[in-house]
């Protein structure tokens, strides 16, 4: 596992209880795409190979009522939209092109849905 760099620790100044949250998604991608690039921006964190293929962000995309705890937002780029009730937005940002934010609260949330979602974004889009 990689240790979190001075800006991640940054980003996740304000929310230190969800960045065991993100450590754990790095370990998935890290894992499955050793060849992806982060970059830590003022408002999240972008995985990316050619393309950008997953972000994470405080974004609230739920009422803040329907949100847990911790709890961070994974954007996916995919290409068809995602019928689940994880999804908490999508936009077709052009055809074929579907933006899909899902609210992660949980470590053990990362095993089945989002680490598929993950192996179909960057087949899709990034490598």
């Amino acid at each position: 596992m990689r240790e979190p760099d001075d800006d991640t620790l940054l980003f996740f100044d304000a929310h230190r209880d969800t960045l065991p949250l993100l450590e754990a998604l790095e370990v998935c991608i890290f894992a499955r795409f050793p060849q992806a690039q982060k970059r830590v921006q003022k408002t999240q964190i972008t995985y990316y190979h050619r393309h950008v293929f997953v972000c994470v962000s405080f974004a609230r995309v739920r009422r803040k009522a329907e949100l847990p705890g911790n709890w961070l937002t994974l954007t996916l780029g995919l290409p068809y939209p995602l019928d689940s009730a994880r999804v908490a937005q999508k936009t077709e940002v052009y055809p074929g092109r579907w933006t899909t934010h899902l609210v992660l609260g949980a470590k053990e949330e990362l095993a089945a849905l989002v680490l598929s979602l993950l192996m179909a974004a960057p087949a899709a889009f990034a490598l």
